[in-house]
């Protein structure tokens, strides 16, 4: 099975990814945080650096866009285009409040009329200018009885993949994902199939592919911020904790420097590796403690002191599993 890595808004930017694919094997893409494009036709500092090739050399990064009107997506599309890009993924997924309030990434599920015209508008120009569409989606807003309509429309427009979520808007990340729908996906839609959600272990990997022998994709994000290795042994590989330790140790100085050449003020570097901590820390047993001691963190001496404990000191999970948001 192919495994990809999910875009989550605020960690996995170019830094990141450059740093994972450094240091981690077995995923095979890795999808950008949204790109927003607005009335303005620009795109952020912070888009334009995430996305421009000299920051990705060597990694396999598909671009995500955010929108509900064809013609910015069409724009930011071209960009991308112009840079090298050959797929762009459409964001119907994010359930944010400040995003899904304005009909944006899985708030637009609500409004199918509008999702028909906007695929239909975008997908004849896509093809015109050489470029795949590929579609992450969630099942619906309110009832999984929606996503019958949704994959109807999907299945009219020519999609690369459709990457399926299989919870409601509603649900944000809670309750479990409805694999009765994504049966449903897996065996009527008119493109291949990824699936996301909950892929947290090996074990679970494990139990997926029992279940839907025929997909051959999987998207990965809390289960692979917490356990960097996920990829690779959900590949059959079987790490020795030695190794696990030396390159957790070497891809948190890799990030870490990163950061510090990319962002200006170590205040604003420890807020980065702090939140992706809260992920990280899943690969260490006996990690409370520590977690607080480096949450407290206040100048990066004190940063680096919590973080060694943890990276040299703390036993290792097994297996590290995301534990769900404290």
């Amino acid at each position: 099975m192919e495994y990809y890595f999910a875009p989550m808004e605020g960690i996995t930017g170019y830094v990141f990814r450059n740093a994972h694919h450094r240091h981690f094997n077995g995923i095979s893409r890795y999808y950008t945080p949204f790109i927003a494009p607005g009335q303005t036709r620009r795109l952020t500092g912070r888009e334009l650096e995430d996305v421009r090739p000299e920051n990705n050399k060597g990694v396999p990064v598909v671009p995500q866009i955010l929108t509900n009107k064809a013609e910015d997506f069409l724009w930011a599309a071209g960009i991308l285009k112009e840079m090298g890009y050959g797929e762009v993924n459409l964001n119907l997924g994010c359930p944010s409040g400040t995003v899904t309030a304005k009909h944006r990434g899985a708030g637009f599920l609500a409004l199918p009329e509008r999702l028909d015209e906007f695929l239909f508008q975008i997908t004849g120009e896509m093809e015109l200018m050489g470029l795949s569409l590929s579609v992450k989606t969630r099942i619906g807003v309110d009832t999984p009885e929606e996503f019958e309509e949704l994959l109807r429309i999907y299945n009219q427009y020519p999609i690369k993949q459709l990457i399926v979520h299989p919870r409601l808007l509603k649900d944000y990340y809670k309750n479990t994902p409805n694999m009765e729908m994504f049966s449903r996906a897996a065996g009527e839609s008119a493109s291949p199939v990824c699936y996301n959600g909950d892929l947290f272990s090996e074990e679970r990997i494990r139990l997926f592919e029992r279940e839907f022998p025929q997909i051959r994709s999987a998207m990965l994000g809390r289960g692979l911020l917490s356990n960097p290795f996920l990829g690779e042994e959900g590949s059959g590989a079987i790490i020795r904790e030695e190794d696990r330790r030396r390159r957790l140790k070497a891809f948190h100085e890799d990030v870490l420097e990163g950061y510090r050449r990319a962002i200006p003020g170590d205040r604003n570097v420890l807020f980065k590796m702090k939140e992706l901590w809260s992920y990280l820390a899943f690969s260490f047993a006996q990690r409370e403690k520590p977690l607080k001691k480096l949450k407290k963190a206040r100048d990066m001496a004190d940063y680096r002191a919590a973080a060694g404990w943890m990276l040299d000191e703390l036993p290792l999970a097994k297996p590290p599993v995301f534990g769900g948001y404290s």
